[in-house]
């Protein structure tokens, strides 16, 4: 009983005291004029405000002039930039353009009254790429060799389309109706060549040469040289061979000669002599001789006689 009466005192005593506070603002003078309290930034916070407002217009302008300058130097048009204009067909380029990093287009062509030049200061390649993105081929231009790696190559001609030149694994195709070598060693053919005429230029000779091995023409049908307005001249260190397996070996002409043919003897009494070549100094000049044969295929001439003056055992079939 004496806690609760003690807590009832308080709050009476508490409600006291804030009825007297209440009437006490109620019962202050009230001044004619109101009192206001500034609402804002002052001091150093408003001079930083300003500073950076500041700063910020002033890069504002700067970036403004630093685009209008790039405008100006790249000269950006409505229609492309500088020397690179934008194009229905696709995008022009006038002057030299320099290019840093790899080129993928489909079409590259120059004006209708300038080359097209392609420049580097290593080398310039040009690769073509399948839809795998595998390389199928390539055309390398470099300061030593110009390289093409492809499956086929070829030249053709820009009037018809006719190929001039097309090469492979297995063959090269010269399609030009004349190949003229014009070097002085000629030209060096490491295997068999095949082709239907051999002709040299007009007024020139015509050589084919093995320094060092054989040389060999070969044709089923046959194989015709001609010599329309000059010699034929078959030249050999060793032996010449005129071989013919079934048919004949047939020589026509107004003259035919045998030159440096050994001259053998004859003897009236059949046995071979072994005297000199030539006729005795003291015996007449002769001037005819009779050609004739060994057994085993030499000619050589003896004199000439009444009858025939050939002799298998003469000196020349024996020792040869």
């Amino acid at each position: 009983m004496d806690r609760s009466a003690n807590l009832d005192t308080e709050e009476l005593k508490m409600t006291r005291e804030q009825y007297i506070l209440a009437t006490q603002q109620n019962s202050l003078p009230r001044t004619e004029h109101p009192q206001f309290y500034p609402v804002g930034i002052y001091g150093w916070r408003k001079r930083c405000l300003y500073f950076f407002v500041l700063l910020l217009l002033v890069t504002m302008i700067v970036n403004l002039a630093m685009t209008i300058w790039i405008l100006k130097v790249m000269n950006f048009t409505v229609d492309g930039m500088g020397n690179l204009k934008v194009t229905k067909k696709g995008i022009r380029l006038e002057g030299i353009s320099e290019f840093l990093l790899p080129l993928y287009v489909k079409e590259i062509h120059s004006r209708k009254d300038s080359p097209l030049v392609l420049q580097s200061d290593r080398n310039v390649t040009v690769n073509a790429r399948n839809h795998m993105g595998q390389l199928t081929g390539q055309l390398t231009v470099g300061a030593d060799a110009v390289e093409a790696q492809c499956k086929r190559f070829e030249v053709r001609a820009s009037e018809g389309g006719k190929v001039l030149f097309s090469a492979d694994e297995d063959e090269i195709v010269i399609g030009a109706d004349r190949l003229k070598v014009t070097g002085t060693e000629g030209a060096v053919f490491g295997h068999s060549v095949e082709t239907p005429h051999i002709r040299a230029e007009p007024s020139q000779d015509l050589k084919l040469e093995s320094p060092t091995r054989s040389l060999v023409m070969e044709a089923p049908r046959g194989v015709h040289v001609n010599a329309a307005a000059g010699d034929l001249k078959a030249t050999c260190r060793k032996e010449l061979h005129l071989q013919s397996t079934e048919g004949e070996i047939f020589l026509n002409a107004d003259t035919i000669r045998l030159g440096n043919l050994p001259v053998g003897s004859f003897s009236s009494s059949s046995s071979s002599s072994s005297s000199s070549s030539s006729p005795s100094s003291s015996a007449p000049r002769q001037t005819i001789y009779e050609l004739c044969v060994c057994p085993n295929g030499k000619l050589y001439l003896s004199p000439a006689g009444a009858g025939s003056t050939c002799q298998s055992s003469s000196n020349i079939c024996l020792w040869s």
